[in-house]
């Protein structure tokens, strides 16, 4: 079963993408778990760039939006991880709810929201090779919602899945650059 089905079975948005990485689970967890925008140059610059409207309009955050922006919703253990966004991401400012708990991205919700699951699944390939999924899910919660965020979607979901294979390629390398030594400190 997807963990993302657990909190955002049905969705009118979706994005998939996948890596092979040689790696232990653990090591690739690890590389996902601390990610982040700021470490990639290229997508530091999209997400300023996305964000540029707030700044000229006074709406600008304290940091450009990140991983960090959203709420754990379940790990279980190396295989698979799931977060959670709500909010009005056309918006400049993304609009974004506080989601506190897991319980609280869970209630329903009758306002002009989207609710947004961000997932990744490590699978075994092989004996040392792992496949590292991210899919990203989208439920307008009203049908106003949808209207307002169809545009914004078709607008940046290229860059979106620019952002999606740059992170699996950043995760892929530190992975394994840590698998490598790993592996030739532990030679004789």
């Amino acid at each position: 079963m997807n963990p993302l089905d657990s909190f955002l079975p049905r969705f009118n948005f979706h994005e998939r993408h996948s890596i092979d990485i040689c790696a232990p689970a653990s090591r690739i967890m690890n590389a996902v778990t601390a990610w982040r925008n700021e470490n990639d140059p290229l997508v530091r610059a999209a997400i300023r760039l996305r964000e540029m409207p707030a700044r000229l309009f006074g709406h600008a955050r304290q940091q450009n939006l990140d991983l960090s922006d959203f709420t754990l919703l379940e790990r279980r253990g190396d295989t698979a991880l799931v977060y959670g966004l709500i909010g009005t991401f056309w918006q400049t400012d993304y609009g974004l709810c506080d989601i506190p708990s897991t319980e609280a991205f869970l209630a329903p919700r009758h306002d002009d929201v989207c609710k947004l699951t961000l997932g990744f699944t490590v699978q075994p390939v092989s004996r040392s090779t792992h496949r590292l999924v991210t899919e990203t899910r989208v439920l307008c919660v009203t049908d106003r919602a949808a209207r307002r965020f169809m545009p914004y979607w078709y607008l940046i979901r290229p860059v979106s899945g620019l952002i999606r294979r740059r992170m699996l390629a950043t995760i892929r390398k530190q992975a394994e650059t840590s698998s490598c030594q790993q592996h030739q400190a532990a030679l004789p």
